[in-house]
C-alpha cells in the first residue's frame, strides 16, 4: 500500500516506518526535519508542517491510508500544539478523501476501573499529562467523526524499546496488565499491531490497545 506516515522520525514513528518498509509498503515520511532520515528503498521523505492546514490537505491526497504518529513533545505548549495539529490532520484527511486514518494514541485515556481513566489517577506522572490529555482529546474528536474511517491504537501503560515478538494481547478501552499487574509493550510490537490493523482491519471507527 501507499502510506503517508506523519511524524516518521519520532520514537513510535520510527518503529512504524521500519515495520511498514519491512512489509513492502511504499512510505512517504512527513516530518518537520527531513535531514533526519536517510534515503531508503520504498521511502520518500517530505517536509511538512501540520499547523499549515492548506498545505497538509494537498500533501495527504492520493494515499491508501494516513498513519499519524504526530506528537507535540518538543513544544513548550505541548497540549495546545498537539490538539491544533491533530485537528488539522483529521480535517486534511477528510479533505483529501483518505480511505483510512490510523492514529497513535496514549495510554492515559484507558480505563483502570469503570469510569476512571489512567490519566485521572493521582499516580499519573505530571511530565506526561499534557501529552496524555492531548491524546484523550484526539480520541474524543475522532469519536465525534461521521465521515472519517479512523482507528486509534493506545499503547500499554509503558512503551519502550525492546524486541519484536509479535506476541501480545489486544483489548479495547481498558488498560491491559499482566499477572504481576504491569502494563507494558515494546515499541517494535506496537508497530506490529498498528500495521496488522492497517493490513487486516479489525477496529474501524474504534480505539483499541495492546500489552503483553
Amino acid at each position: 500500500m501507499n502510506i503517508a506516515l506523519i511524524g516518521a522520525s519520532g520514537f513510535i514513528g520510527s518503529a512504524l516506518r521500519q515495520e511498514l518498509l519491512s512489509r513492502g509498503h511504499q512510505v512517504t515520511a512527513f516530518v518537520s526535519q527531513p535531514a533526519k532520515l536517510a534515503a531508503q528503498e520504498n521511502l520518500r521523505v517530505e517536509a511538512t508542517d501540520v499547523q499549515d492546514l492548506t498545505s497538509l490537505c494537498t500533501q495527504l491526497a492520493n494515499f491508501d491510508a494516513v498513519i499519524s504518529a504526530f506528537s507535540g513533545h518538543a513544544q513548550a505548549n505541548t497540549l495546545d500544539y498537539y490538539v491544533s495539529g491533530i485537528k488539522n490532520i483529521i480535517q486534511a484527511s477528510k479533505s483529501a478523501k483518505v480511505p483510512r486514518l490510523l492514529v497513535v494514541g496514549g495510554a492515559g485515556s484507558l480505563e483502570i476501573a469503570p469510569g476512571l481513566q489512567l490519566i485521572d489517577t493521582p499516580e499519573f506522572p505530571a511530565a506526561y499529562k499534557a501529552t496524555a490529555e492531548g491524546a484523550r482529546q484526539a480520541l474524543n474528536l475522532l469519536r465525534a467523526e461521521t465521515e472519517l474511517n479512523w482507528t486509534m491504537l493506545s499503547p500499554a501503560g509503558v512503551i519502550a524499546p525492546g524486541q519484536r515478538t509479535a506476541q501480545f494481547r489486544l483489548g479495547k478501552d481498558q488498560l491491559l496488565t499482566d499477572a504481576d499487574g504491569k502494563s507494558h509493550i515494546s515499541v517494535e510490537d506496537y508497530a506490529v499491531a498498528m500495521v496488522d490493523e492497517l493490513e487486516y482491519p479489525q477496529h474501524l471507527k474504534q480505539r483499541f490497545t495492546l500489552a503483553y
